[in-house]
């Protein structure tokens, strides 16, 4: 049967222009970045506090999560790295393969330490950053696009993504198959709404926002997995990432719950009779003086 619609995938990855040649990948991330430090430098700011420290959280925090979303793909997809037969395998980023377990892990332990060392609050500072880096996540799914990576089983779906025979692997059979870059980018998009709404009607502990950010995305990456086919290591017929989905939405949920609706405030969080109490969702709190939400 021919299709009468999917979506085409670009030939190649890259773009040459005179001398220069553009990883699309790696733009992806560029653009990722800046919408994840716009969106987060412009919650931190209403809240009260100032731009430098979002820059300096940015740098140190993108540096670390690159570094830690490459060490996790190097750990986990080793055969993929070897494939490329270079000394620089494992650091070549622009290639794909970046995981996101490593990348937040490490990102955020960087951006914590940032954070703590200016004085201002470390859990604060994570629910401003939550719907950015769900943000930035969305965003950077179209470098696998882009590089003809990460895609889903065979389809016939008028929305199938278009894959050239070069990147089907052992699929060669296959033309079409499910767009899974396409999916969790909207997902993501829906996501970033959810959590923006939930932070404006409700009155959060910090950093509970922060928490339902890893629950709502490993909830659908969990999923996601069902339906990739690159290559992972699988246990009882589950690919590890998805084991990974499953054990960080438990945890993030059950801390929700706990933090949110059980954990009693201790003596050094309930507010002073001398400090300014939050009004609403957001902290009113002179600029500059950002102080640790519920």
């Amino acid at each position: 049967m021919t299709l009468l619609a999917y979506i085409p995938s670009p030939h190649s990855g890259t773009i040459d222009l005179g001398p220069f040649t553009i990883h699309m990948y790696g733009l992806m991330l560029l653009l990722a970045i800046a919408a994840s430090v716009a969106l987060t430098g412009w919650r931190w700011v209403r809240w009260g506090g100032d731009w430098d420290l979002v820059f300096r959280v940015a740098v140190w925090g993108v540096a670390f999560g690159i570094v830690g979303a490459r060490a996790y793909h190097d750990l986990t997809s080793w055969s993929e790295v070897k494939a490329i037969n270079a000394w620089w395998a494992p650091f070549a980023v622009w290639k794909g393969g970046l995981g996101v377990w490593g990348g937040i892990l490490f990102g955020v332990l960087a951006g914590a330490w940032i954070v703590r060392r200016s004085g201002q609050s470390v859990r604060l500072f994570m629910d401003a950053v939550a719907p950015g880096l769900l943000l930035a996540q969305g965003i950077g799914r179209w470098g696998n696009w882009f590089n003809q990576e990460l895609y889903g089983k065979p389809t016939k779906l008028p929305w199938a993504l278009k894959i050239d025979e070069a990147h089907r692997g052992s699929y060669i059979q296959y033309a079409t198959f499910h767009p899974t870059f396409l999916y969790e980018f909207i997902y993501d998009l829906v996501g970033v709404a959810i959590l923006l709404l939930v932070d404006r009607r409700f009155r959060l502990k910090r950093p509970a926002l922060f928490a339902l950010y890893v629950s709502f995305y490993t909830f659908g990456r969990f999923f996601e997995e069902l339906l990739r086919i690159d290559p992972a290591h699988k246990y009882f017929g589950l690919r590890l990432n998805a084991y990974v989905s499953i054990v960080m939405f438990v945890l993030s949920t059950a801390f929700f719950i706990w933090w949110q609706f059980i954990r009693k405030p201790t003596g050094a969080e309930r507010p002073r009779a001398s400090r300014v109490v939050p009004q609403g969702p957001a902290m009113a709190v002179p600029k500059g003086r950002v102080r640790s939400g519920r």
